[in-house]
């Protein structure tokens, strides 16, 4: 069985999806409406723009999303028997596979992306990537951190889980991960706490958003971060995407559980190979690729 997984933020790259606009008319189109929906030439900094132009989240968010979306729709058939996306890489994800339009996939990242960044701005707060501790003793450690929010956030493959919350808290975190074992535990350049209970009032936002949004049951089950278990059911691929903003990516679970479902090739579609690497740390056995 094949499975589609979708990127999230951190992939994007000056270039991305030049060769797609200029190959394809209909990724053109899709790109020049993204322009119109968007307000600003986003395909102008996805294209040429520099590293850091390409880092502002008003652009990082919707740009891979873009991208991801654009290679999807612009595929023959969409073959896929399952999805899973990387935190932003469920919208795309959800896209692909029909539960969202595009219009509207776009709309709400783009509001999703600017309710992040208004979250970020109110509480100075990061995240940490913590290589070579079990996930237990990662939970363990934060939890002990009682004076500030630290939190996993993402659960991206045995031996790297990310940390997220208070700045205080993190450098705290880190040097207790180190105590505790860790090979190395390190602050991340991300704007803020993403997927930690300092993302609550863009959770607040991103609901309203949602609730308003059109959605459709998907062509094929969506393994969701919050929970890492398939969904074909309108209401709890909603209720989960809200949540997901508050609450820790679980992708080693998701593709654990894409792969006892079946899966034996998974297929990143969208900017970079991060996902193919999670993925065959995470299960050896099946093949990966990307289109």
């Amino acid at each position: 069985m094949k499975a589609y997984v979708f990127p999230g933020q951190g992939s994007q790259f000056s270039g991305m999806g030049k060769d797609l606009y200029e190959s394809s008319a209909q990724a053109k189109d899709l790109f020049e409406q993204a322009n119109e929906i968007l307000g600003f030439r986003i395909t102008d900094i996805m294209f040429t723009g520099t590293d850091e132009e390409l880092k502002q989240t008003k652009v990082t968010q919707p740009a891979i999303f873009l991208h991801s979306v654009v290679k999807a729709l612009t595929m023959p058939s969409f073959d896929g028997q399952m999805v899973a996306g990387h935190s932003l890489g469920e919208f795309s994800a959800l896209v692909a596979a029909g539960a969202l339009s595009f219009a509207d996939g776009l709309r709400l990242v783009y509001q999703r992306a600017m309710a992040m960044q208004e979250a970020c701005e109110a509480v100075p707060s990061t995240m940490a990537a913590v290589l070579g501790l079990a996930d237990e003793k990662v939970e363990e450690v934060c939890a002990a951190i009682t004076e500030e929010i630290v939190v996993p956030a993402n659960y991206n493959c045995p031996g790297q889980l990310v940390i997220s919350g208070s700045k205080v808290g993190i450098d705290l975190a880190c040097v207790k991960m180190k105590e505790a074992g860790a090979k190395r535990a390190l602050p991340l350049p991300v704007g803020g706490a993403f997927h930690s209970p300092l993302m609550e009032p863009a959770r607040v936002k991103l609901a309203a958003a949602i609730e308003a949004t059109n959605f459709s049951a998907p062509v094929c089950p969506i393994y969701q971060n919050v929970n890492a278990q398939p969904s074909t059911d309108v209401a709890t691929i909603k209720a989960n995407l809200v949540a997901q903003l508050t609450a820790p990516v679980r992708w080693t679970q998701s593709v654990q559980n894409m792969v006892a479902d079946g899966a034996t090739e998974f297929v990143e579609c969208g900017p970079g190979k991060v996902l193919q690497g999670l993925v065959q740390k995470i299960a050896k056995e099946v093949q990966v690729a990307s289109v």
